[in-house]
């Protein structure tokens, strides 16, 4: 038993030394990923929120992981982030903390386990690896989850701003200007993605329509484009206040709809919730019912 907890914790401190000088030492880039990241960060214009300034040093943890990790994040993920105004390095810092805390939870109770029985075990070592794996995941189980709340909230939140422009439109201003004016009431995570595409049009000197839809496929918001369709109609001279009042009115029903159809399924998913404490009494009398069937 000894000798077996000697050679467990040897591999275990060479993975730990190999896994530092890792993480330590500077490698070659792959091409393709470096490839496909400099192509979202000049398609997006986000690299450099993405990865760029860190402030803090859990977030330069976060860069730190996110440049050495072999599993990407997906577009979903992505998506997700931007939704939450979330930048990659902080994710990453939540999943390095995550796993820290699945790894030294089994290690604290196993310390004390074997300070009371006096006999210790490898299975908290084991325990360990397998908590750091695990909450290294967590934050991307969360963000999974919270991802139908993120676009409804993102949903709400277009509406809202498509009421601010059209109220911007009735003071006369341009179909720019009122998107911009509108941009500005709020810090909602939408809100400033918004403020941010608007402002890149804005130093290219360009219509923000372009950049608006291009912000509408990268949080998959395609209500997002139909604003900036309408909008556009201003450069041919058209009347955008019934216009908008109408589409406002559109959006507005279709995702009161999605939201009754959301409510009805969560509701038929806890009937069985609900049914499970009349069957266990059902078959509490029946099995007595055929006990005394049995002995008879």
């Amino acid at each position: 038993m000894t000798f077996t907890l000697v050679v467990l914790a040897g591999a275990l401190v060479a993975a730990g030394l190999v896994a530092v000088v890792v993480a330590v030492v500077p490698a070659a880039p792959r091409l393709e990923p470096a490839l496909a990241r400099a192509g979202d960060a000049s398609h997006t214009g986000e690299g450099g929120r993405e990865v760029g300034p860190v402030t803090s040093r859990s977030e330069r943890l976060g860069a730190a992981l996110y440049r050495r990790t072999p599993i990407p994040l997906s577009q979903r993920q992505r998506q997700a982030l931007r939704l939450r105004d979330k930048s990659i390095p902080e994710f990453y810092a939540d999943k390095a903390v995550m796993a820290i805390v699945g790894a030294a939870l089994p290690a604290v109770l196993g310390g004390a386990a074997a300070l009371v029985t006096g006999t210790p075990s490898p299975l908290p070592a084991l325990a360990g690896v397998a908590g750091a794996v695990t909450g290294f995941f967590v934050p991307d189980l969360l963000l999974h989850r919270s991802a139908a709340v993120l676009r409804s909230s993102a949903v709400d939140a277009l509406l809202l701003y498509l009421e601010l422009v059209t109220l911007e439109r009735l003071t006369n201003a341009s179909a720019p200007q009122a998107l911009q004016n509108a941009a500005l009431v709020s810090e909602v995570p939408l809100f400033v993605q918004i403020r941010a595409a608007l402002d890149r049009a804005r130093l290219e000197q360009q219509a923000p329509y372009a950049e608006l839809r291009r912000l509408a496929v990268q949080l998959s918001l395609p209500e997002l484009a139909d604003v900036a369709d309408v909008m556009q109609l201003d450069e041919t001279g058209a009347a955008l206040s019934g216009a908008l009042r109408a589409r406002v009115r559109e959006l507005r029903d279709a995702h009161l709809t999605q939201e009754q159809i959301t409510a009805s399924a969560e509701a038929e998913g806890m009937t069985i919730y609900m049914t499970l404490p009349a069957l266990i009494f059902g078959l509490i009398f029946l099995v007595a019912a055929l006990l005394k069937i049995f002995d008879a």
